[in-house]
Order: structure tokens, then C-alpha cells, then sequence
């Protein structure tokens, strides 16, 4: 199998690049992708798309996670993270204060990320700016914190439980959490343990190299959140040939195995078990319902 996705438990002490370069290698094939960086210190699922999945990756980015997080209270680095030089220090909040602060950041709250980050402002990486002594004012964007949960207390370290929606930097609710405790902090650990509805399973040995290529079916477009479309041969031949969809789909019937759909606005469209296309709500046409997005075939 050339094309699909492979769930990789990433190691910490490598970049999400470095284990693209070796699953490259073992596959010899350079299209492969990552949809969703973990940082070098961290740990834990990188979802890797290979050959011509790549073209699904920002539906995958858009899924949710969830992590399990070390913070380390009183002390503050610029990286936000064990790699940064510490450039503030606080006393340690109580538990309580710690328990109590973590409510105010479940639900949709406005974060800044962190200046040593590869968000680009004003056409250039924010890491690059900031390790040129010129670190970049990061503006606040929404996300949603889902469930927040303190794990364990142990000063000045907490382990704590994050569900959280795509583009929430857990460096930086760190660095929040702790300044509205009266404190400051970094974080220590980061391990990734869900993206949507992929798993890492925990007895699995971090350093174990599995470049097992997963097809993209009908599980794997649940996993992510999003419903389909089933078609017959002849309605595949005339999708690949860019037929009006709202023609060929008039009279198919969304699957409903997805609720509360996060990708609300697309769908997919299988023949059997082969994904077909993806298509997406048709917002400048009101009498047009769908839109092709990318179609595979």
C-alpha cells in the first residue's frame, strides 16, 4: 500500500521532521506528511499521511486531541518548555488555587501562542524571530478547552489532563494557568495520546518504530469526525469526471454515525471501502449543496 496514514508514537528528544526523515526512509517514498507538530521535548501520536492521503491533511488537522502534561510551577522559560532559559520565577500556588484556576480555562478561552512557535507573523516563522532576539507580540485567537483535569500534585510539579480543539498550544496554558494561580511556569512533559478518534496505546513501547500503512476507509473518516457518502460504479465514474454532485447525490442519504460533526461542512464519498472525494458545503451557491474539495480517483 502506497497511500494512507501511519499512527506514529513519536519519542521525545527528536522533531516531528526528524521522524518524518526515518519513516521516508523505511517506506522510500518522500511523500509522507505529518498533520500536526509535536514539539521536541514531547511525546506521544503523530498522525503521518503517505503518497496521495497528503492531500487530506487539513481535515486532519482540524481534529481535536487530548495530551497528558507535566507543568513545573515557579519557574518561567522563554521557550515555555525544559529547553528555554528561565526568565521569571514565582512561589508555587497551592493545590487549591492550582484546582481552582484550571476552571477558568475550560471552555472557549483566548490564548497566545507561544513566541517560539511556527506560526508565521508577517511572513516569517515566530521561532525565527524570537531566537533573533526580536520575539514577536503573538495576538490572542479562540480555542476550546474541552476537559482540563489535575492529575496529580506533586510541587512543584502537577500532571494534568487536556481535551482540547485543534491549534490550543498546552506551552502556553501552562504559562497561563500559572500566572493566574500567582505563579509562573513551564512545561516539563507533553505526551499526545488521542488525535480525533486515534489512539496511542500505552502499553506500547515508546521506542518501538511501527510504519504500518492504515487505508483511508470508512473508520478512519469516522475517526476525524466527518460523514460520507456511499456511491455505486457508475456515480464514482461520473464524480471523477466532475459531474455535478448535487445531481448525483440528490438522493443519497448522509451517514449518521458521526454526531456533533466538528467538519460539519464536509463529507466524504466512498465506493465500498475506497474513498472517492472529499466535498465540502457550497456556501457561495444556496441551490447548490456541495462543492467538489479533492477528489482521489
Amino acid at each position: 500500500m502506497n497511500s494512507g496514514l501511519i499512527l506514529f508514537n513519536k519519542p521525545p528528544g527528536i522533531t516531528s521532521f526528524d521522524a518524518l526523515r526515518d519513516i521516508k526512509r523505511s517506506l522510500g517514498t518522500g511523500k509522507v506528511g505529518h498533520t500536526g507538530t509535536l514539539d521536541k521535548f514531547a511525546s506521544g501520536l503523530l498522525i503521518v499521511l503517505v503518497g496521495r492521503a497528503l492531500r487530506l491533511s487539513r481535515w486532519f488537522t482540524h481534529c481535536d486531541k487530548k495530551y497528558r502534561a507535566k507543568i513545573h510551577f515557579g519557574e518561567e522559560t522563554d521557550t515555555l518548555d525544559p529547553e528555554g532559559e528561565i526568565i521569571a520565577k514565582a512561589p508555587l500556588p497551592s493545590r487549591e488555587d492550582a484546582e481552582r484556576t484550571l476552571k477558568q480555562f475550560t471552555g472557549s478561552v483566548m490564548q497566545a501562542p507561544p513566541a517560539f512557535s511556527a506560526i508565521h507573523v508577517n511572513g516569517k516563522r515566530a521561532s525565527n524571530l524570537a531566537r533573533s532576539g526580536n520575539a514577536p507580540e503573538m495576538k490572542k485567537r479562540p480555542v476550546t478547552i474541552y476537559e482540563l483535569e489535575l492529575l496529580s500534585w506533586e510541587p512543584p510539579f502537577a500532571d494534568i489532563f487536556v481535551h482540547c480543539s485543534s491549534g490550543t498550544y498546552i506551552r502556553s496554558l501552562a504559562r497561563d494557568i500559572a500566572i493566574a494561580a500567582g505563579s509562573r511556569a513551564h512545561l516539563c512533559e507533553l505526551k499526545r495520546t488521542h488525535v480525533g478518534g486515534f489512539c496511542i496505546e500505552e502499553k506500547k513501547h515508546e521506542e518501538e518504530k511501527d510504519y504500518s500503512i492504515m487505508a483511508i476507509n470508512k473508520t478512519v473518516i469516522n475517526f476525524i469526525g466527518m460523514p460520507w457518502f456511499e456511491v455505486n460504479t457508475n456515480e464514482k465514474r461520473e464524480i471523477l469526471q466532475g459531474k455535478p454532485l448535487d445531481r448525483i447525490l440528490k438522493i443519497k442519504t448522509l451517514d449518521s454515525s458521526v454526531e456533533n460533526s466538528s467538519l460539519n461542512q464536509a463529507a466524504a464519498v466512498f465506493e465500498g471501502e475506497e474513498l472517492i472525494a472529499i466535498i465540502e458545503k457550497n456556501g457561495l451557491n444556496a441551490a447548490l449543496n456541495w462543492k467538489y474539495a479533492c477528489v482521489l480517483g
